[in-house]
């Protein structure tokens, strides 16, 4: 059984980077003989940091780079081997990510031919393959959040601080987790051996009957909080806490030792007061397209994290236990309540969904595909309104940013329908009763 999931799985792998290669060469193909280029522009960017790293300089020395330099140092083969080297780096990553989730689920217990689906949902889905095979750097940071999230599940606290520590230095947003990972590094944390005790996927049968069912609701607002606080000051806690926060304070160090302000302007302190007036699906664009001639105060800037801020907590506050479904909708609301929102970030939440979908009862006909329609559809009304702005030259404004709100309603009518349909079932119990089903991951 073990040798046909062994297959399966790799047949699945095999497929989807031929396909990823496929489009990799045909990129490459597009960008020399069509006017318009299958090449993402950010790669660009990505490769000129690279090659300003290679010839001794610094990465910032090209216009519009906003990354660590960490991105630029993965690239230098960009400038040494093939301009493609980067594509292939992200596409591979983009393969390691449908191997975590395989590797998450069956941690959980979820059946090989479910398991096979969820990864399928991510390795071929057309918004996740042409990301990385545009040049998008997106999939590896999807790649270190679920290894970090397996290193957790295994007991690996050290390990998953590392890596979420350079991950939060590598791309900021993953900073939006650190909340919901102290929460479950709480005192329910270990089992009764020592090590943390995962929930085993159940199916729908068994939970209706609920017999031996140790599944929880999602607790209250109060008794999260004080949860939270109680839990706070762990062991585990604080050494993930420090060890993180270390990794993420010694590479800033180092850079701003390199690079200076540059670096700390560029890669950090631009995305919390940026501001893009050029037309994307956030609904915060057209004030910002009207107003950037005059500038915004610092307040204004931090005053749109407000609404994010606000749905961040109250997420947590209510799902935190179940930790990748947390994550889903966390990421899901702050790329929807986002001043800039263009659609790689989607792939931000892609790669949790395969994790929920085991859980969920939603089937695809008819509310999973009424819920992809909606999505797609508002998806695609936007993009007709941008099309007839940038390219007829319309002034279309008003209706692009009308656009975007009816986007932002798909978002959260298709949350409300997650969330409506997932049985919740935290990821870390606290204790084994006898006759549960529940087993002991070990390091």
């Amino acid at each position: 059984m073990a040798s046909a999931a062994a297959v399966t799985l790799r047949r699945v792998l095999l497929a989807s980077a031929a396909l990823r290669l496929g489009l990799v060469v045909f990129g490459e193909w597009q960008d020399a003989h069509l006017e318009v280029r299958y090449t993402d522009v950010d790669y660009l960017v990505f490769s000129d940091a690279a090659a300003s790293v290679a010839a001794g300089g610094s990465p910032f020395a090209r216009a519009t780079y906003r990354y660590s330099p960490l991105l630029a140092y993965l690239l230098l083969p960009n400038s040494l081997l093939h301009a493609a080297w980067g594509k292939l780096l992200f596409s591979a990553s983009d393969l390691l990510v449908g191997l975590f989730i395989d590797t998450i689920l069956k941690l959980r217990g979820v059946p090989e031919k479910m398991r096979m689906w969820s990864v399928i949902a991510w390795l071929f889905n057309p918004f996740t393959f042409t990301i990385g095979t545009r040049g998008n750097c997106e999939p590896i940071v999807c790649a270190v959040m679920l290894w970090t999230l397996i290193c957790l599940m295994k007991g690996r606290v050290m390990q998953a601080a590392f890596w979420y520590g350079l991950i939060v230095h590598f791309r900021i947003y993953p900073i939006i987790y650190a909340i919901p990972f102290v929460i479950v590094l709480g005192k329910s944390y270990a089992g009764v051996s020592g090590r943390p005790t995962l929930t085993i996927w159940r199916s729908e049968q068994h939970l209706q009957n609920g017999k031996g069912s140790q599944r929880e609701g999602p607790t209250s607002f109060l008794a999260t909080l004080w949860d939270f606080l109680s839990n706070f000051i762990t062991r585990k806690a604080i050494l993930f806490g420090l060890l993180s926060g270390s990794m993420f304070f010694a590479w800033t160090g180092v850079f701003f030792y390199l690079y200076g302000w540059d670096f700390l302007n560029e890669a950090l302190l631009y995305h919390l007061t940026r501001t893009d007036p050029r037309h994307n699906f956030s609904i915060y664009f057209y004030h910002i397209y009207l107003h950037h001639q005059q500038g915004f105060s610092s307040i204004q800037r931090l005053a749109s994290f407000l609404p994010q801020l606000i749905v961040q907590l109250a997420l947590i506050t209510r799902f935190s236990s179940d930790l990748p479904f947390c994550m889903f909708l966390q990421t899901v609301a702050f790329v929807a309540f986002n001043k800039v929102m263009t659609a790689q970030y989607f792939v931000w939440f892609f790669c949790l969904l395969p994790l929920i979908l085991p859980w969920s009862s939603m089937k695809l006909k008819w509310k999973g595909l009424a819920c992809m329609l909606v999505w797609m559809g508002t998806q695609l009304h936007w993009l007709i309104w941008a099309y007839l702005l940038e390219f007829k030259g319309r002034n279309v404004f008003v209706q692009l940013w009308v656009a975007g709100l009816v986007f932002l309603a798909a978002n959260t009518f298709v949350m409300l329908m997650v969330i409506k349909h997932h049985k919740y079932t935290p990821l870390f119990l606290s204790s084994v009763k006898p006759g549960s089903k529940v087993a002991t991951k070990k390091e």
